[in-house]
């Protein structure tokens, strides 16, 4: 005999507190793990495809792993510490920007810029602030997340765990599929196929768009000649996921430090500002339609809790999990809705055949 609903309910919150109780507990020993799922995830359709090209899965896992493990050498010689440097330099140039600004607004605005002008006090105020705490968020950011995890066994755990995963991804799907109640398998695997749209879309698909788009803003301002560049468009391409807030904040960021570097050469100015509205094109027209297509993504404002809401929870690992939750609550939520739109309690008797 079939489960009722109330049963069903009671053991999927058993399973789902269980979750959340390992993820309170053991959070920082899960991370690596996480780390090496979510990676697994993401390069599971390239080493599909590869299969289809020919070559078998451990060649395949194999190929993928040893250019991951290139790019990841690369970042870490390269990238990584030119972003660090930057960023610390970005945060000391603060006071001195905004005593740039102080003056142009004091020769241009004299009326608002007086030495009691409430504008000029926090002009000054935001530079030192930001000047104070970001050095210390910058200098303190590597050695903070380095405290929490131990970096030599992060590093050397999470590629063993990406490898075998990604090399069994397939039979471990099928043998959770096997495990479904019979009763249900195919609703399950309904809502398993939507969860996995949404997360596609947003992992694999809106990632990507990130790193594209953060690649092409860093690259051209760095040869457009700005100060800051690679920084800049690594926030841009960071924050692209919320629509045309990325292209906002590191348009108003680039272009702010044009006027502080370029000040008078207009030419300069409106060069990094037409990067901007040509990453704008290239993401409406091109980028996000190619990667990201139909699919239904997850809400930025939704997003945005999840990861707040999970971060604050759990720290860093929950983060990770947030956006696979916030998936799956979503598909949820829409499945239920669909549920109750055809249900006795929403038609009523005016629904029915019934007079």
């Amino acid at each position: 005999m079939a489960l009722t609903v109330r049963q069903q309910a009671s053991y999927w919150g058993i399973a789902a507190a269980i979750l959340f109780a390992l993820l309170w507990g053991l959070g920082n020993v899960i991370l690596p793990f996480l780390v090496g799922g979510a990676l697994a995830y993401f390069l599971d359709p390239v080493a599909d495809r590869l299969e289809r090209m020919g070559l078998s899965r451990v060649v395949a896992t194999a190929t993928i792993s040893a250019l991951a493990l290139l790019i990841f050498v690369l970042l870490a010689l390269l990238i990584v510490p030119m972003l660090v440097r930057q960023l610390v330099q970005l945060v000391n140039a603060a006071p001195a920007i905004f005593g740039e600004l102080q003056g142009f607004l004091s020769a241009n605005f004299p009326s608002i810029m007086d030495q009691e002008s409430v504008l000029r006090e926090t002009l000054a105020s935001i530079g030192k602030t930001i000047q104070a705490r970001g050095g210390e968020l910058a200098s303190g950011l590597l050695s903070s997340a380095l405290s929490v995890i131990n970096a030599v066994v992060f590093i050397v755990v999470v590629p063993v765990v990406a490898f075998y995963l990604l090399l069994d991804w397939d039979k471990m799907v099928g043998r959770i599929d096997a495990l479904l109640p019979r009763d249900h398998a195919e609703t399950v695997r309904t809502i398993a196929r939507d969860i996995d749209r949404v997360l596609a879309g947003f992992v694999r698909g809106q990632v990507s768009v990130c790193l594209i788009l953060g690649t092409f803003y860093s690259v051209t301002l760095m040869l457009a000649g700005l100060d800051f560049g690679l920084i800049v468009g690594a926030i841009a391409g960071l924050i692209t996921f919320i629509p045309y807030v990325g292209a906002l904040i590191g348009g108003a960021l680039a272009i702010g430090l044009a006027f502080f570097q370029f000040w008078g050469d207009w030419l300069q100015i409106a060069l990094i500002a037409g990067i901007f509205a040509v990453g704008q094109f290239l993401e409406g027209n091109i980028v996000t339609p190619k990667l990201v297509g139909n699919s239904v993504g997850l809400h930025p404002v939704w997003l945005l809790f999840a990861l707040s809401a999970f971060g604050t929870l759990f720290g860093f690992a929950g983060m990770l999990v947030a956006v696979p939750v916030a998936a799956a609550l979503g598909v949820l939520a829409r499945f239920a809705i669909s549920q109750y739109l055809g249900s006795r309690l929403y038609r009523g008797l005016s629904g029915s055949d019934e007079i």
